[in-house]
């Protein structure tokens, strides 16, 4: 109890705020709050809040945005915003045009009565895009849908989206149940469930760099460079296993960044996981070219952001991730976003193909081992500068450390 106590929050009013965010809580579960600095995108320079655990992922994401600050910076382009809900229902008729007949002459009633629901979406601009009928018995026997798209602005719109389509349900009953045109056997519809879906191809955002290959690499090697470059993201084009950590690497910039601002990261890593398996075959999320002398990478990615509603308005954290983006709208947050998992993924594949990834990675993880193993701020010091040139391994750490302590370091575990 004395430790979970120690995560409590020292003024109550905070606190209570963090216990209602979920159920059954005990404490408060920190993470480190850290800033990638020097990112210019789209001509305005940002310091980017990101929360994360992970070592060496704040210091890539600064590293790529440096390189790319005097190199061209980075564009972004929101393509689309749309959103996606169902209600999955069975019919039990035998006609597939006469339930399209019927859904023809009730859509305009499916708007009518979620009027309620959705006039303050609609005074900012969003609402209800458009409802379709879906046949999917070929995949399922009297499997249906509507498919409803959706405009929700500025929020991510999940409770908005989920009452609009249980809203649609009770009027499809009602109005199925009421038709004249249809037969009493052509009655027989069940709502399956009413849920938006978290993969959202229409809602979409491009990251980008460009700049001329002699600029790659400071020892004039920018062809060579862009060569093993090129052929690193083909690797992770067509090979599932080298895409999927690939694609890890991407999110790890990106989910940093959605955790900090208040959204959620679970829903855009499943968004973007479905999204480079959209062919059949799970691919690299970002692609490259190298022509004309010029080297161009970039990441089209979709994902569902909101900067109003959720925690946005109650965390304090996420307040202030928010004002120091300069309090961005939902597209904006998008555009943000992407270039993190893009330079993220700029500063992992040039790694692998220069140094390798273990260099930089180990002299951040580092410090953990050093905390792990209680060392005083003198011996840190000294093991630091011990591995100023050389390639941190865990086991050289305690080798030093023990030999600094004068004890005896211990034996390697063997498992039995």
């Amino acid at each position: 109890m004395k430790q979970l106590r120690s995560y409590w929050h020292t003024d109550p009013k905070v606190q209570k705020l963090h216990d209602e965010f979920a159920e059954n809580t005990l404490a408060n579960f920190y993470l480190p709050f850290g800033v990638a600095p020097n990112f210019i995108i789209n001509g305005k320079e940002y310091c980017i809040p990101m929360a994360i655990e992970e070592s060496s992922v704040v210091a890539a994401a600064a590293k790529a945005a440096t390189f790319w600050s005097t190199r061209g910076v980075f564009k972004t382009s929101v393509l689309a915003m749309k959103k996606i809900g169902h209600v999955h229902f069975t019919w039990n008729g035998t006609d597939t045009q006469r339930l399209q007949d019927f859904f023809d002459r009730t859509k305009s009633q499916l708007f009518a009565d979620t009027e309620a629901i959705t006039r303050n979406m609609v005074a900012r601009g969003g609402g209800i895009l458009d409802i379709e009928l879906i046949d999917k018995t070929a995949d399922e026997p009297n499997y249906y849908q509507l498919k409803a798209t959706f405009d929700t602005c500025d929020s991510m719109g999940a409770n908005f989206i989920n009452s609009v389509l249980e809203e649609f349900a009770k009027t499809w009953e009602r109005e199925i149940e009421a038709d004249t045109e249809l037969t009493e056997a052509e009655k027989d519809v069940t709502i399956i469930m009413c849920i938006l879906s978290n993969y959202t191809p229409d809602c979409i955002v491009r990251a980008e760099v460009s700049c001329p290959v002699d600029e790659l690499a400071a020892d004039g090697n920018g062809d060579t460079f862009a060569a093993k470059f090129q052929q690193a993201i083909r690797i992770a084009t067509i090979e599932p296993y080298r895409a999927t950590t690939h694609n890890k690497g991407i999110m790890n910039g990106i989910d940093s960044v959605i955790i900090a601002t208040g959204n959620d990261f679970r829903a855009v890593e499943a968004c973007a996981h479905t999204y480079a398996s959209r062919d059949g075959q799970y691919r690299s999320l970002t692609q490259v070219e190298v022509k004309d002398g010029m080297f161009r990478f970039w990441l089209d990615i979709p994902m569902a952001l909101g900067t109003v509603g959720g925690l946005t308005s109650l965390h304090p954290m996420v307040k202030l991730a928010l004002e120091l983006l300069g309090n961005p709208n939902a597209g904006e947050l998008m555009e943000i976003t992407a270039v993190v998992g893009l330079a993220q993924n700029f500063a992992a594949v040039r790694s692998l193909v220069t140094t390798g990834i273990q260099k930089g990675h180990m002299k951040m993880h580092l410090l953990n081992i050093l905390n792990q193993l209680g060392a005083t701020e003198e011996e840190r010091k000294t093991i630091k500068a011990h591995f100023e040139n050389k390639v941190v391994s865990h086991q050289e750490v305690i080798q030093v450390f023990c030999e600094m302590r004068g004890i005896p370091a211990p034996a390697p575990q063997v498992k039995k």
